[in-house]
């Protein structure tokens, strides 16, 4: 598999379908086929931040329709091993490697798909459409939290795209999106402490956080802002960012996701916050409503 070169993606631009040249087709550990293309509209799940889901749909060859049930991060290593997903011992990226957008097929046993074979390939939209809208929310999310947040810090940290201090950046745990809404955690705990953070009264305080942070939510919706995905080259491992025209000013967030165009795509998005019952995770759930 050594002569696998790192997949082409189109997503960033908001393709959903595309032509292209099956390059292999690799049985994974589950017994499912994996379909390897140079060029592919899909999303795959990240193996070192899996945070947005693989995207779904169909691949079609020679009049064959195969579904598409999950697109996963591959890698070839220097020695041209071949890994998927947790195997791949090392993070997305590394130069070593070469890296693959991974079509994982229903059914068995894999399909007769010839290296050279051109097929074309189509993602569900109202399921890209959906994860879209959360992904996005969870960025919008995230900077209206560094607001509300901004006066419980007491040392000097890093800074946001609207320079409030980046709370999500420093205390993330974990962020998931999903087709309803995205979930993230936060750490509340003694390293956010030492970095200048006071959580003193954080919960007494959590319903007027919670209304500060859907109150910017809903100012920014109301601004319709256009949102694009800056990348600098096709490739699957390129750098991108997620960039949002909001009216302080343009904001760009390191992300590897789909999203909306415009924030005008949303009709309502609404924030819940919720703190462990130790105080040491804060937990918020991030729901859009579609216009």
């Amino acid at each position: 598999m050594a002569e696998l070169s790192t997949t082409h993606v189109t997503f960033p631009a908001g393709a959903t379908s595309g032509s292209a040249t099956v390059l292999a087709v690799r049985q994974l550990a589950d017994g499912a086929a994996g379909v390897i293309v140079d060029t592919t509209p899909f999303h795959p799940l990240d193996h070192s931040w899996p945070d947005q889901p693989g995207d779904t749909g169909v691949l079609l060859a020679a009049g064959a329709e195969h579904a598409v049930t999950d697109c996963v991060t591959g890698g070839v290593g220097p020695d041209g091993e071949f890994a998927v997903g947790a195997d791949i011992p090392v993070r997305r990226g590394d130069e070593t490697w070469q890296w693959l957008a991974v079509h994982v097929l229903d059914g068995s046993p894999a399909p007769a798909l010839d290296a050279g074979t051109a097929v074309e390939l189509r993602v569900d939209e109202a399921r890209r459409a959906a994860l879209s809208a959360s992904h996005t929310g969870c960025h919008l999310m995230a900077l209206a939290l560094n607001e509300a947040l901004a006066d419980r810090w007491r040392k000097e940290v890093r800074t946001d795209g609207l320079d409030h201090p980046d709370f999500d950046s420093v205390a993330m745990d974990t962020s998931r999106i999903g087709l309803d809404a995205s979930t993230d955690r936060y750490r509340l705990g003694k390293s956010l402490r030492k970095k200048g953070f006071d959580p003193e009264g954080l919960r007494e305080a959590l319903p007027e956080v919670t209304e500060k942070v859907n109150a910017r939510l809903a100012e920014w919706l109301a601004q319709d802002a256009s949102i694009r995905i800056d990348t600098p080259g096709p490739e699957l491992t390129a750098r991108r960012q997620w960039v949002c025209e909001l009216p302080e000013q343009t904001v760009a967030i390191a992300c590897g996701g789909t999203h909306l165009h415009r924030l005008g795509e949303l009709a309502s998005l609404t924030a819940e916050l919720t703190l462990s019952e130790d105080g040491s995770e804060l937990v918020v759930v991030t729901t859009p409503k579609r216009a």
